[in-house]
């Protein structure tokens, strides 16, 4: 057989099986050509920020942790600014998971934001067992009396109604000379209070008084 007929016959092979699939070649083609134009008109997705957030529920008083720690996607201006590096902090408040950890939920000088009138001033009660009675936002009047036998009298008044800020986990409380173990607590003390309550926690028994 001469190579033109081959040539031929190999030709109208392929043009039959062509056209015995062109239905299923137009499909084909027709996928592809939906497909690159979706992609081609697609939007691009949606600008984030990375943001620390608390991975699980973290209560307060808690020493934060890297492993307290999660990144989440926000977007962009929805997050709060300036967030501070929290690890080693102490927590002021609950975090819910998913929250971000802001200064105002550390104990530091923020814990009095909106209340410049405020002082943070960390105390140490003597009695561990009645500073946990205390509850963050509680209002108190914090008392002083001569712990030494046959002192100078009663309690007097050193700060009248202090907001409590924070009650952190102290992992190594003292022991006064009473055989009390201490904790401290965290409270917004008026500028006229701050030295005359730090001065009464050196020399004298604290105690408190619910004030409300």
């Amino acid at each position: 057989m001469r190579l033109p007929d081959r040539l031929t016959r190999s030709a109208r092979a392929v043009r039959r099986a062509v056209l015995a699939r062109r239905r299923l070649l137009a499909a084909v083609l027709t996928a592809v050509a939906v497909a690159a134009g979706l992609q081609a008109t697609a939007e691009p997705p949606p600008a984030t920020v990375a943001v620390t957030v608390a991975a699980r529920d973290l209560p307060a008083g808690a020493v934060v942790t890297p492993g307290d720690l999660a990144t989440a996607a926000w977007a962009p201006g929805s997050a709060p600014a300036d967030l501070p590096d929290p690890v080693g902090r102490v927590l002021a408040a609950p975090v819910r998971s998913g929250e971000p950890v802001t200064d105002v939920r550390l104990v530091g000088p923020r814990l009095t934001e909106g209340r410049p009138d405020l002082t943070a001033v960390p105390v140490r009660l003597p009695d561990a067992g009645m500073a946990a009675l205390l509850e963050v936002g509680d209002e108190i009047d914090l008392l002083a009396a001569d712990p030494r036998p046959g002192g100078s009298g009663g309690a007097v008044v050193v700060a009248a109604g202090v907001p409590v800020l924070a009650l952190p986990v102290d992992d190594e409380p003292s022991v006064g000379g009473n055989g009390l173990t201490g904790r401290l607590v965290v409270v917004g003390a008026a500028a006229t209070e701050v030295t005359v309550l730090a001065d009464a926690a050196t020399r004298s028994f604290l105690t408190y008084a619910w004030s409300r």
